[in-house]
This record gives structure tokens, C-alpha cells and sequence, in this order.
């Protein structure tokens, strides 16, 4: 009973060094490469591999994107004889650590998912009970971000049932980004900061601009009903601790201006820029919008604040950030199915944030500004700014202070 009561100490004195550690994580939100948007369970070593080289050859590891993350169907219908899993050997011949290794000798972080249920979301063996033990082999395998999604999970406390996951990870020494999928049923924004790096706060996306799709007892959600979804949460979002808007879907059969604005308000928002798309086929236009390095730097921009809806006039939604170095980020997105004027007197708009404590004072500051997907030099806030943006464009700008 003493060396049960010891054991039991050490345990908890290593999750909570380790967990320690982990506060060092994810201090601006996760950017990487998801597999569930374009490819759902149709996933093999093949593929993976293909994409991780995609990330590298086409700029997207130096634009920042790091992890590579397999979704549901990368395992085995049954675990082996010990309860460990392990992946599928028709998709993965080679293993899942000789996979880990292989993104990693890429200069990429290996990312893996489960479910806090019995079976994941597509039927594949799930956590729950085997918490510990699955900690320890994703540690085993080189793991560097787990997503944890929330299928199968009858009469399961959600805070509990994560939490539970959060101090196997601690326990196992090595530092992996906690990703929290309970798609916000719960308020997961309230009670994940202490438990996650990041939460969902909505069910799954789909490619649409504003449209719901109900798949009975469910739905997904195109790009503005997710924005739209949850008020009054940019509070809790900061360094370490990210409202999850879900992988996005820049590319996935979207217009150009489109990806531009889903793109310009992820950043905006500091959600996690987890990319959705087959990006070893992805126009150029594309990649040329997902590797943009003035919109990514909103989106990590080390003050971690999330922006917030300035004003919606005309069909025209205004967006706001504040940025390090007294900088502004805005977003101007037009709604509307045709191209519009925009005319913006900086004078007559007091651009300031109730929650940061961030105040722009225009009638006393002049700010250059640069648009950041043209890449060009608009002049200053000095005189009111002019411009088209054509149909769901978006013009971003960044307010450089002088």
C-alpha cells in the first residue's frame, strides 16, 4: 500500500512538472495541415508523405505551418493483445513511428487524433479507459499534438473526460499540443485554458460561404455561420489557449476572393491555421493566399488578442485587432454579390478595443497602412481610404505606427 501510495505521487509530481512544461505551448495559435476536410477516412502512408513533402516544396513549412495531423481512420479496428493501438497495416505498412520519424526528418510535427468516447466518430477504437496508455504510445511514437474529438461519449463529463487525457500527456514527459474537439457544446472556452492549447467551438466546417448542412441529429457549417456562431468568447482566448474556428476550407472549391477572406478572418480571429485542402494540388492562388506572410503575422502576432466585429454597415463588415507595437490589423470584408465602394474616414471612427484597453486616439496618431494581400502601400490615416472589393473580397489592411 506505501509503494502504491509513492508510485502514485510520482505520477502526479511528474504531470504537474510536465505539465508545467506545456504552458510553454502553442503560444500563438497552431499552424499546420489536417486531413479530415479533403480526405475523411481515405488516409495511408502514402498520402501522408506526400503532403508532408507538399509542405515543404511549396513554402508552407517556412510560411510557418508545422504540424501534420492524421484524423479519424489512421488505426486498426481492434487494439493488440497488450490494449495499445496501432495503425492500420494496409494504410501504414511501416508504422506509425516510422511515419512520425518521416514528417519529422522533414522538419514538420507529427500530429495524431482520437476520441474520449469508446470509438472514434468513424467507429475506430477510442480512449476512453485506455487514457494512459494511449498517452504513452502517441509519446512513443514521436506525437507532438493530439486532437481529441467527443463521439460515443454517453454520460461522460466533457471537462473531466479531457482532463483525464491532459494528465496522461503530462505524465508521459514529452510536450504535445492538447487539442479540446467537443465542438463547443459544453463551453469548453470557460474550463480549457487549464486543460488544452486550443478548443472547438463549433461543429465540423464545409466548404460553403454562409449555408448549413444538416446530416440528421448534426450539421456542418459553412464559413460565416461559424463566425457568427459564438459571441462574446474573444475573451478567453490568449497565448496558450485558442477558440478553435475548425481546419479550414481555403481551397476546397471556394472563389479566390473566397479563400481571401476565410483566410483574413482566421487570422483576424486567432484561430488555430490548420489547412484543409490537398495542398499537393492547389492552384498557386492558393498557396499564394495561405502562405501570405503580412496576414499570417496577424494571426501570430505574439500579443495573442482575437479580433472582434467593428461594424457591419452596407454589407461591409469591419474587423478589428490590436497588434504588438501599438499596430492594428482590419479586416473589410464585403458581404454583398457585388463589387462595392469603400470609403473609410479614419477621423470620424474611434478604432479601439473595450477588452484589450487598446486605443488607436487617430485624431492624434497618423498610421501608415499596408495592404497586406496586394502588398502595397496605401498611404496614411492622415486622409480617408478609398477602395472596390469585389464580391465576399476582403481588403486587410495592417495601421503601421509611426
Amino acid at each position: 500500500m506505501k509503494r502504491l501510495l509513492i508510485l502514485s505521487l510520482m505520477v502526479f509530481a511528474i504531470s504537474l512538472v510536465n505539465g508545467q512544461k506545456s504552458e510553454n505551448l502553442a503560444l500563438t495559435p497552431p499552424m499546420g495541415w489536417n486531413s479530415w476536410n479533403t480526405f475523411g477516412c481515405d488516409i495511408n502512408e502514402e498520402l501522408i508523405k506526400g503532403i508532408a513533402d507538399a509542405m515543404v516544396e511549396r513554402g508552407l513549412r517556412d510560411a510557418g505551418y508545422e504540424y501534420l495531423v492524421l484524423d479519424d481512420g489512421w488505426m486498426a479496428m481492434e487494439r493488440d493483445e497488450n490494449g495499445r493501438l496501432y495503425g492500420d497495416t494496409i494504410k501504414f505498412p511501416n508504422g506509425m513511428k516510422a511515419l512520425g520519424d518521416y514528417i519529422h526528418s522533414k522538419g514538420l510535427k507529427f500530429g495524431i487524433y482520437n476520441c474520449a468516447g469508446f470509438k472514434t466518430c468513424a467507429g475506430y477504437p477510442g480512449s476512453r479507459g485506455y487514457e494512459y496508455i494511449d498517452a504513452q504510445t502517441y509519446a512513443d511514437w514521436g506525437v507532438d499534438f493530439l486532437k481529441y474529438d467527443w463521439c460515443n461519449t454517453e454520460k461522460l463529463n466533457a471537462e473531466g473526460a479531457y482532463l483525464t487525457m491532459r494528465d496522461a500527456l503530462y505524465a508521459t514527459g514529452r510536450p504535445i499540443v492538447f487539442s479540446i474537439c467537443e465542438w463547443g457544446d459544453s463551453n469548453p472556452w470557460k474550463w480549457g485554458k487549464e486543460i488544452g492549447h486550443l478548443w472547438r467551438v463549433s461543429g465540423d466546417i464545409i466548404n460553403c460561404w454562409n449555408c448549413e448542412v444538416g446530416h440528421g441529429s448534426w450539421s456542418s457549417w459553412g464559413i460565416w455561420k461559424i463566425i457568427n456562431m459564438r459571441t462574446d468568447i474573444r475573451k478567453y482566448a490568449g497565448p496558450g489557449h485558442w477558440n478553435d474556428l475548425d481546419m479550414m476550407e481555403v481551397g476546397n472549391d471556394l472563389t479566390d476572393a473566397e479563400n481571401r477572406s476565410h483566410f483574413a478572418m482566421w487570422s483576424i480571429l486567432a484561430s488555430p491555421l490548420i489547412m484543409g485542402n490537398d495542398i499537393r494540388s492547389a492552384t498557386p492562388k492558393t498557396i499564394e493566399t495561405l502562405s501570405n506572410e503580412g496576414v499570417v503575422a496577424v494571426n501570430q502576432d505574439s500579443l495573442g488578442i482575437q479580433g472582434f466585429r467593428f461594424s457591419d454597415e452596407y454589407g461591409i463588415e469591419t474587423w478589428i485587432k490590436p497588434l504588438i507595437n501599438g499596430d492594428w490589423a482590419i479586416v473589410f470584408v464585403n458581404m454583398n454579390d457585388k463589387e462595392v465602394k469603400l470609403y473609410f474616414d479614419w477621423l470620424k471612427h474611434d478604432i479601439g478595443d473595450d477588452v484589450s484597453q487598446k486605443f488607436a486616439k487617430l485624431k492624434y496618431n497618423t498610421y501608415q497602412i499596408q495592404d497586406l494581400f496586394n502588398n502595397k502601400d496605401l498611404g496614411d490615416t492622415s486622409t480617408p481610404l478609398n477602395a472596390r472589393i469585389g464580391q465576399h473580397d476582403v481588403l486587410m489592411i495592417r495601421l503601421n505606427k509611426q
